[in-house]
């Protein structure tokens, strides 16, 4: 019987990866297997449940780096942004509503998808549904809380990204509530109308 388990990465391989990242883009790696991209110093991460990640890309558009990983999406945003999260679901009025939307920020790490133009890792293995530009690129393009009114009266890109994100999480929450109310539902029980 064939071993489910992906052969363990290379060391090369694993070095191949971990020097794409310091070469092409300047970003801090950490570990061989996997290799892993320190979050709060070139970038920090939203975190949240991939389809309401795809969801949330469709009604933004324009965005930083997106990666997925597993059945989680990771937006790639401005390094600090983990920290202003709370704030901005507060201020969005999305604070108090329990959401799966996450920011990893200073201290942390995401896994480290297979560079652009690499061999596809393992199934469920860290991918870049929108890969980084180059180093000129990458952090520019990082959505940002910037200046508010910025092109026509536009939300800065961190607030609409996060606002599309929260927006999505609460969709997916209630639509898992509504098919567990309609899996659970009791049978042969007549509905009462008056």
């Amino acid at each position: 019987m064939a071993s489910l388990v992906p052969p363990p990465r290379s060391s090369s391989e694993s070095d191949d990866r971990a020097q794409w990242y310091s070469r092409e883009l300047d970003w801090t790696t950490a570990g061989t297997s996997p290799v892993r991209l320190l979050t709060g110093l070139r970038f920090d991460v939203l975190e949240l449940p991939a389809a309401a990640g795809h969801a949330a890309l469709r009604r933004i558009g324009r965005t930083g780096p997106v990666a997925v990983a597993g059945r989680r999406m990771q937006l790639l945003v401005a390094a600090g942004s983990a920290e202003e999260l709370p704030g901005l679901l507060e201020w969005l009025e999305w604070g108090g509503i329990a959401l799966d939307l996450s920011a990893v920020g200073a201290g942390g790490h995401i896994t480290a998808p297979v560079p652009p133009g690499g061999a596809a890792g393992s199934p469920g293995a860290a991918f870049w549904l929108r890969p980084p530009g180059s180093r000129q690129e990458a952090e520019p393009s990082l959505p940002a809380l910037g200046g508010l009114g910025s092109r026509g009266g536009d939300a800065p890109d961190l607030v609409r990204l996060v606002d599309a994100a929260a927006t999505e999480c609460h969709r997916a929450r209630l639509a898992h509530a509504r098919e567990r109310l309609w899996t659970h539902r009791p049978t042969g029980q007549p509905l009462a109308f008056s």
